[in-house]
């Protein structure tokens, strides 16, 4: 099962005059919101993570979003033998976390993992659900300690196009 998660940085705090129900689309995606994620596959008890503090969690959970969506563009879906590739940027540094959909199956790798762990691997599926589901939780802790936030159009846009995915 994945588990994606985050915790905040107490290094690069948000400027306290930041107001978040104008926070425009650059700095909420860049600016704002810095800390550490982690995607593990709870069964087999391995992660990908940072431990960088610096990694805007607000976007990685935008950019898993989009990535999924991204991976499931042949109209064949589960059936594509691909493989379909994209990958995660992290601006601040040359790392990436790499994905690769073959049929119904994701591959993540990350590139400051060692070479001898092999990729974690879930359902196409499990990784729209779960990044969703991670878009909005991250969206509502962080409402819960941003004012305003929950408020801001922009948060408002994001959170409408990527709509949690009921469990089947």
């Amino acid at each position: 099962m994945l588990d994606i998660g985050y915790a905040l940085s107490r290094r690069f705090p948000d400027p306290p005059q930041t107001d978040y129900r104008s926070a425009d689309v650059h700095a909420l995606r860049h600016d704002l919101f810095c800390g550490d994620i982690y995607l593990a596959d709870t069964a087999a008890d391995r992660e990908l993570s940072t431990a960088w503090g610096w990694v805007p969690v607000l976007d990685f959970a935008w950019a898993l979003c989009d990535i999924a969506e991204e991976l499931d563009s042949d109209p064949r879906g589960s059936r594509s033998p691909g493989p379909h590739r994209a990958t995660l940027d992290f601006t601040e540094s040359a790392e990436l976390l790499r994905f690769t959909r073959r049929f119904g199956w994701v591959e993540i790798t990350a590139d400051w993992a060692p070479d001898d762990e092999g990729p974690l691997s879930f359902s196409h599926d499990e990784l729209r659900r779960e990044a969703r589901d991670f878009l909005h939780d991250l969206v509502a802790d962080l409402s819960d300690m941003h004012e305003g936030l929950q408020a801001n159009p922009a948060v408002w846009s994001l959170t409408a196009r990527f709509p949690r995915v009921p469990v089947p």
